[in-house]
């Protein structure tokens, strides 16, 4: 039988001035069950960005060649990495979609989640045994991890590099960080939270709140075995919201984060929407050349006179030795044209373009690979900026999808879209479709 807990004379009198003290948290929405739901679509959400973000870092190949490798020391953390397919072509648009836009939206949830197990960071004594000691460092990795992989994550998707040191690497290892302590923490609590979703207390609509609290459910219903609800305060306020409002409040908060990111993977009016996203709302022209665009040539350094007909050649090696090449040689190639979307890791992306130019497995036949084409290293005019430099794997270069781009959906490239030509391989990420490009090494890496 339960007994509603005993209270000093402080706290049934006045709340408590000290956090350490049971009393001084006294929403009526805590508890077990409410912690419980929203580490559940944690468990589904974080285990899903997790496997998206491992995608993405496979997707730069960052074991073909130094330039595309951010994180060299990884050592056996590199243990999922595999060739990187070209099928299906929008396969990065999904995946890297998927992550920083569940990542977005998963936010509410997670302050939510972390607004209601604060009291146990107050709990006293803080450690009670090894057992416990290890439970709270664990815990302390979980917290601060998730904080570091959310500020970080949305620091880079708003272009605002404020943190030290590389991204890919602080991001990478923060997350490996962060999901060790997050599966350990899923382990030991699972039982607990299944246990009090079973228990029912949520379907009967009551306020949240510990033994003591009114309006659970009606006179006399019937209610399924309390579990020990050591997150529920023991003199809960008066309620304000009901636990389901509270679950409302977080699910439209999650929905407004989703509304405000989204439209940026599409285009046409629900790019619009994308208030929280610098490559969404903004206008980025009409005519053929009006998609979205990274970087552009001034960001970087490139100049329109770098790429000046007499000034600008493509130079072609293997072992055929160099070959340089005008863009009116290019011209007069052989032309190909592929539908292809840009993906980028900030989460955007375009619809399909339409690029025409020469395969890059007819430049590796002209550099002397007229059988099975190799990688190739890639070389861009750009003078500055990460990635001005990037490798592609065999089966990206043999993909008759993958173009040395010379014009797009019937015009010429933009200086800002890489004129006078520029890389498009399918699945690849967006900073892997190199643009300026002046040089095809075959068969280097």
């Amino acid at each position: 039988m339960d007994h509603p807990p005993r209270l000093s004379k402080r706290t049934a009198g006045a709340r408590p001035a000290l956090p350490t003290e049971p009393g001084f948290w006294r929403s009526p929405v805590r508890g077990v069950r409410f912690t419980a739901v929203l580490g559940l679509v944690l468990l589904a959400g974080l285990t899903l960005l997790f496997v998206t973000g491992l995608l993405s870092y496979a997707a730069y190949n960052p074991d073909l060649a130094s330039v595309n490798d951010k994180t060299p020391d990884r050592g056996w953390l590199g243990f999922y990495l595999f060739d990187w397919p070209t099928h299906p072509y929008w396969l990065y648009r999904l995946t890297q979609g998927l992550h920083v836009t569940v990542g977005i939206a998963l936010i509410p949830v997670l302050l939510a989640k972390l607004w209601s197990v604060i009291p146990r960071l107050f709990t006293l004594p803080p450690v009670t045994s090894l057992a416990h000691a290890l439970e709270r460092i664990s815990l302390v990795l979980l917290v601060g991890g998730a904080l570091f992989e959310l500020v970080t994550g949305v620091l880079n998707i708003q272009l605002d590099y404020l943190f030290p040191g590389s991204f890919y690497r602080l991001h990478f290892y923060g997350a490996w960080v962060f999901f060790g302590a997050f599966v350990a923490h899923a382990a030991l609590k699972m039982p607990k939270a299944l246990r009090a979703i079973r228990s029912g207390e949520l379907r009967s609509g009551g306020t949240g709140g510990g033994a003591g609290a009114a309006g659970v459910a009606g006179a006399g219903a019937h209610r399924a075995p309390r579990t020990e609800d050591d997150l529920a305060s023991p003199a809960p306020a008066a309620p304000t919201v009901s636990r389901r409002g509270a679950f409302a409040v977080v699910g439209a908060g999650s929905l407004f984060m989703l509304l405000t990111t989204a439209g940026r993977s599409f285009d046409g009016p629900l790019r619009r929407t994308a208030l929280l996203a610098p490559h969404g709302w903004e206008d980025p022209g009409g005519g053929p050349n009006g998609f979205q665009i990274n970087k552009t040539a001034a960001a970087v350094g490139v100049r329109a006179a770098d790429t000046a007909g007499d000034r600008w050649r493509l130079v072609v090696s293997g072992p055929a030795g160099d070959v340089r090449l005008s863009r009116a040689q290019l011209l007069a190639m052989t032309q190909h044209t592929s539908e292809l979307p840009i993906a980028c890791v900030e989460g955007w992306s375009t619809s399909n373009q339409s690029w025409r130019g020469v395969r890059l497995r007819d430049l590796a036949a002209l550099a002397g690979y007229p059988a099975d084409a190799p990688g190739v290293f890639v070389e861009s005019l750009q003078p500055r900026g990460s990635f001005r430099s990037g490798a592609l794997r065999e089966n990206q270069v043999r993909d008759g999808r993958s173009l040395l781009a010379l014009r797009v959906n019937g015009a010429d490239l933009s200086l800002d879209h890489g004129f006078p030509a520029r890389i498009i391989v399918p699945a690849a990420p967006g900073v892997l479709n190199t643009k300026w490009v002046t040089r095809l090494t075959f068969g280097a890496l």
